[in-house]
């Protein structure tokens, strides 16, 4: 399979005000993406672009050969999109609102969208102002997926959803993937982004500082240790090691905590052993710190 987005130094200037600057990227047909960043890091700018709702400064973006500004129509065809803020008229109910994007569709499988609806316990017999921030992003989320489009660009999908939901929506994504479909996702809750998707592109400031596999992000940030004797060690040993970064002494010298680099663990392992260690644990870094490592203020080890 080939690239289904492909993105080329794409730009879109608000003036004083950031926007995104150069973003290059590729999502492949069939994968699942995550695009993350806090809350103005650009994440909303971009896919409003791939949706051709604005136009780019420069650059240029494609979805399956498409251009997405120049050829928005066609794109969209293609596309099942959740806004960040799904909004609809207040006196619609959410059935009314289902089938008439339905019929602007083309019409779409009733029994498929009856069980969107039951899976994500979403009552379509309420006006739209009677809904709650979860239903209403319930509806979203429904409306997105019931053509069973070729891709999907989720912003920010499980807002204001209960964990129930958010498992629920986390199986029914592991489907349609299954089923070829290609899915651009963006968000700032880190756990959905290492459970759900097979890259991650970050973005910090309007610039993409990051693209790579879910586990190979996790390998850039230090890993620790903690490894228990049953008498004091000399500690000095275990610092000396190339991969050890940082080393604490608890217990009288008879546990060390240490922050090793990358996923080789072999010396420390080693070391460990002349010592007869009692026990070693090694606490894998969470996608958030890795995260966070993007966005320490320059000069503070942040890539930029």
């Amino acid at each position: 399979m080939g690239a289904l987005i492909d993105v080329q130094g794409l730009t879109k200037s608000y003036g004083r005000n950031r926007g995104i600057v150069d973003l290059t990227f590729q999502v492949e047909e069939g994968e699942i993406f995550g695009f993350l960043g806090p809350n103005g890091a650009g994440k909303t700018t971009t896919i409003r672009t791939l949706m051709g709702f604005l136009r780019p400064s420069a650059g240029r973006a494609t979805i399956a050969g498409l251009d997405c500004w120049a050829q928005s129509t066609a794109v969209k065809r293609l596309v099942g999109y959740l806004p960040s803020e799904f909004a609809f008229d207040p006196g619609m109910t959410g059935a009314q609102i289902l089938s008439y994007l339905g019929h602007l569709r083309g019409g779409v499988d009733r029994r498929y969208v009856a069980a969107l609806c039951d899976r994500l316990d979403f009552d379509p017999g309420k006006r739209f102002r009677e809904y709650s921030r979860g239903n209403r992003q319930k509806l979203g989320i429904i409306q997105a997926f019931m053509h069973r489009p070729r891709l999907l660009i989720l912003d920010e999908p499980t807002g204001g959803l209960d964990p129930l939901n958010q498992q629920e929506f986390y199986r029914i994504l592991r489907e349609v993937q299954a089923e070829g479909a290609t899915v651009f996702l963006s968000s700032h809750i880190l756990p959905e982004v290492e459970h759900t998707c097979q890259r991650v592109g970050i973005v910090r400031d309007g610039r993409l500082v990051e693209i790579n596999e879910v586990e190979q992000l996790k390998r850039l940030r230090q890993q620790t240790v903690v490894v228990t004797f049953g008498r004091q060690v000399p500690s000095e040993e275990f610092a000396s090691l190339p991969e050890v970064e940082d080393l604490k002494v608890e217990r009288d010298g008879r546990e060390l905590h240490l922050h090793v680099r990358g996923g080789d663990l072999s010396a420390v392992i080693r070391k460990a052993a002349e010592y007869n260690a009692q026990n070693l644990t090694v606490q894998e870094p969470s996608l958030e710190e890795i995260f966070m490592r993007f966005y320490e203020p320059e000069g503070v080890g942040a890539r930029a």
